[in-house]
């Protein structure tokens, strides 16, 4: 149900409470390389990324694509196999996808500026009411409040409110919470400010009251209970997958690659990837049959067991037994590549697959 007056903050005070936070920020926040512009693109990007990602792996990364793709022009007009070998290692692969897709309707209808309308914001491809709100606010100083994990975890905490924060209506009020208490002066600023105050202080486990700047006004903590709020959520259980792959390699160092083969994409984010299938315990058995079947190929020799790997996307616990297969020839099929097994990394391929080509060339050797 809809929440009635969740934070007791008395109006005189709003404007202390703001400022005890924004000073608090001044001093205390993470020299970060996004927070050093104003660009919306660089703003943009770093939103992005940071989904379901921590800050310290996004780093690298953020720096790395701003080199190669300095401005939404740059990406709109790169290939999208470039875009996702610049992402490769940092997952969830259609923020990249949709990341391009929104590069393209900018340059094309807004002269290759991210807009300042709300509403044109939220129309653009995987832009939702956070990032919109987000972008919107540093770049652009709107007066829009922003509602993350970290920040309804603050605003929850302060008002003491129990029970699931994502729940669609509760979440509906504390954006309305969240937006009574913006500094409309310095959004950017203020925004920033509660994200910094959740991820570092008000976090998940253990929050951090005696450091808190506005501890004062926290209903939570007064009653003791902080670290009970919020609610945990409740976790999707876990499944289990068990693949076998092919690691085929020809008389010239050639390996096998190809992409969304029978409903594993998803485990591999549709990058380029060995041949898979899930698999019981006769997983030599079970490949072996399937390349004769699927693409025609016979094994020359021992098919080689390779170190397990694993991996871990979203709910799946990915086991993944590769085998190293060396054939007199590689398949030939639409939608599928030979590269050097040693040049595999130059490819947009997730962390599994490279984990699975590691090794393979630990026992192969780098073949030249």
């Amino acid at each position: 149900m809809p929440l009635v007056s969740l934070l007791e903050i008395p109006a005189a005070e709003k404007k202390i409470f703001q400022r005890r936070l924004l000073s608090w920020f001044a001093r205390r926040k993470r020299d970060l390389p996004w927070r050093r512009t104003k660009d919306p693109y660089r703003i943009w990007l770093s939103e992005i990324m940071l989904q379901q990602t921590r800050v310290a792996a996004v780093i690298p990364y953020y720096e790395r694509f701003l080199a190669k793709f300095p401005t939404v022009h740059a990406l709109a007009r790169a290939k999208t196999e470039t875009v996702l070998r610049h992402w490769a290692g940092l997952g969830y692969y259609s923020r990249a996808r949709n990341l391009q897709r929104a590069a393209k309707e900018i340059a094309a209808r807004h002269a290759g500026v991210f807009p300042r309308e709300y509403q044109q914001a939220l129309a653009l491809t995987g832009i939702g009411r956070y990032t919109a709100a987000a972008v919107l606010s540093i770049a652009y100083e709107e007066p829009l409040a922003v509602l993350d994990g970290n920040v309804a975890r603050v605003v929850a905490r302060i008002g003491a409110l129990r029970g699931d924060v994502r729940a669609p209506t509760v979440w509906r009020s504390l954006e309305d919470e969240a937006q009574d208490l913006l500094a409309q002066k310095t959004p950017g600023d203020w925004n920033q400010a509660m994200m910094e105050l959740g991820a570092t202080i008000c976090t998940p486990k253990s929050p951090r009251c005696g450091e808190c700047p506005v501890s004062r006004w926290c209903r939570a903590q007064k009653l003791g209970i902080a670290a009970e709020i919020p609610d945990a959520r409740r976790k999707r259980a876990t499944v289990k997958v068990t693949l076998a792959a092919a690691v085929l390699v020809d008389p010239m160092g050639q390996t096998f690659l190809l992409r969304h083969l029978d409903g594993e994409g998803d485990l591999f984010s549709r990058l380029w990837q060995f041949p898979a299938l899930e698999s019981s315990a006769r997983a030599a058995f079970d490949l072996a049959r399937h390349l004769r079947k699927r693409f025609g190929v016979t094994p020359e020799g021992a098919i080689t067991p390779l170190k397990t790997a694993r991996h871990a996307v979203t709910f799946r616990d990915i086991r993944v037994q590769p085998f190293l297969i060396h054939v007199a020839r590689l398949p030939v099929l639409r939608g599928a590549r030979s590269v050097p097994l040693h040049q595999l990394g130059d490819l947009p391929v997730s962390n599994l697959t490279r984990k699975i080509a590691d090794a393979a060339l630990q026992v192969a050797g780098k073949v030249h």
